[in-house]
C-alpha cells in the first residue's frame, strides 16, 4: 500500500474540499478518494488498483449517518448509515421487504456492520482481472479485457462496451426497481439524480462505475413511497459472503383485478449496471401475472443476453429467478 496523509470531513463541504485534486490531469488511481467502512477501498489500496494522494473519512460527518422520513411516505438515507443499521429499521422491514431481502443477502454480519450505504452503491467490480494488482486490464487503462476469453464464470452476459464487468450491488439492483434517487455533492453544489442514471456502462467509460466526478460525494438516497410489493432474490455460489451469481429484483403494484397496474423489474449480477428490463416491463402491465405470462416474461428479460464461454448458466438462471420473483409477489 502506498503511502497517504488521513483526513477526518466535519461537513460534506469539507469532504468536497479535502477530495479536490491537488493538481491538474492528476491519474485519477492516485486522487483523493473518500472512505466510508473501508471494505472495498482498502483492498483496492492493499492491491495498488489505486492509489490515492489522500483518504477522507466521511464517518465523521454529522447526520449523514442517519434514516429520516422525507414527510412524504418515502425514506431519506444518509451516505453513511450501515448495513446493519439500515437492516434493522422497522420501517424497511415493513415497508419496503425487498430491500430488507438484499440488505440481508449482503456479506456477513460483520462486514454489513462496517460497510455504508454510499460505498456499497459506489463499489469497484469484482472481476478477477481487475483485482490482480499486476493485470492491467481495460477497467485499469490497458487494452485488453482479459475475461471476455479468460475466466469469465462470473462476468455480463449483457454486452455493454469494451468491458466485461458485473456491477456487485445487491442495494443498487433493488434501489433502482423502488425508484430511487442519489444526491451528490461536489464543488458546484448539490445534484439530485435518479439511481438508474447515476451508474454508467463500459461504454461510457470503462475507467468509471457511475458519474461522480472528482471530489464529489454522495450525500443521500431518497426512496419513494412504496405502491405496492417488492422482492429480491438472489442466487449466489456460497450461502454467505458471496455475490449475485444472478439476481432479480422486483416492485409490483397489482389492481384489483389482480392485473398489473406498475411494475419494475430489474436483473442483477448479469450487467456491468443494474438492467433494468423495461419491455419486459411493459408487456407484464395491464396482464395478470399468470403462468403463460411469467414465463413470457422470464424469457423476454433475458432478450439480448450473449453469454460468454463459461457463464451461459447465467440465462436460464435468472428466468428462473424473474418467474419466482413475479409469483412470490402475485400471492
Amino acid at each position: 500500500m502506498k503511502a497517504f496523509e488521513w483526513a477526518n470531513a466535519s461537513t460534506a463541504q469539507d469532504a468536497v474540499k479535502l477530495l479536490a485534486p491537488p493538481a491538474a490531469g492528476m491519474d485519477p488511481d492516485e486522487v483523493p478518494h473518500p472512505i466510508g467502512g473501508g471494505q472495498d477501498l482498502l483492498t483496492a489500496m492493499k492491491g495498488y488498483m489505486v492509489r490515492p494522494s489522500r483518504v477522507v473519512n466521511l464517518k465523521t460527518i454529522a447526520g449523514m449517518d442517519q434514516i429520516a422520513s422525507d414527510g412524504k411516505g418515502g425514506l431519506k438515507i444518509g451516505a453513511t448509515v450501515t448495513i446493519t443499521a439500515l437492516e434493522e429499521h422497522a420501517e424497511i422491514k415493513s415497508k419496503y421487504p425487498g430491500l430488507a431481502e438484499a440488505v440481508a443477502s449482503i456479506a456477513t454480519p460483520q462486514i454489513r456492520h462496517l460497510g455504508t450505504v454510499g460505498g456499497n452503491l459506489c463499489q469497484r467490480p469484482r472481476c478477477w482481472y481487475f483485482r490482480m494488482d499486476n493485470v492491467k486490464c481495460k477497467k485499469k487503462g490497458g487494452t485488453t479485457c482479459y475475461a471476455a476469453a479468460g475466466e469469465n464464470k462470473y462476468n455480463a452476459i449483457f454486452p455493454t462496451g469494451p468491458s466485461n464487468i458485473v456491477h456487485p450491488s445487491d442495494l443498487a439492483t433493488m434501489l433502482v426497481a423502488l425508484g430511487a434517487s442519489v444526491t451528490i455533492l461536489g464543488a458546484g453544489g448539490p445534484r439530485t439524480v435518479p439511481l438508474e442514471e447515476f451508474f454508467i456502462t463500459p461504454e461510457q467509460d470503462v475507467r468509471r462505475e457511475n458519474v461522480l466526478k472528482e471530489g464529489e460525494i454522495v450525500t443521500e438516497i431518497q426512496v419513494p413511497a412504496p405502491s405496492g410489493k417488492s422482492t429480491y432474490l438472489k442466487f449466489k455460489e456460497r450461502e454467505s459472503l458471496d455475490f449475485a451469481m444472478a439476481a432479480v429484483a422486483a416492485a409490483v403494484e397489482l389492481n384489483a383485478d389482480k392485473t398489473v397496474k406498475s411494475v419494475r423489474l430489474v436483473l442483477g449480477g448479469v450487467a456491468s449496471v443494474p438492467w433494468r428490463v423495461a419491455d419486459t416491463e411493459k408487456f407484464l402491465t395491464g396482464k395478470p401475472l399468470t403462468d403463460a405470462n411469467l414465463a413470457q416474461a422470464a424469457t423476454m428479460a433475458l432478450d439480448g443476453a450473449q453469454p460468454l464461454e463459461k457463464n451461459g448458466y447465467k440465462v436460464p438462471l435468472a428466468q428462473a429467478l424473474v418467474r419466482r420473483a413475479l409469483s412470490k409477489l402475485n400471492a
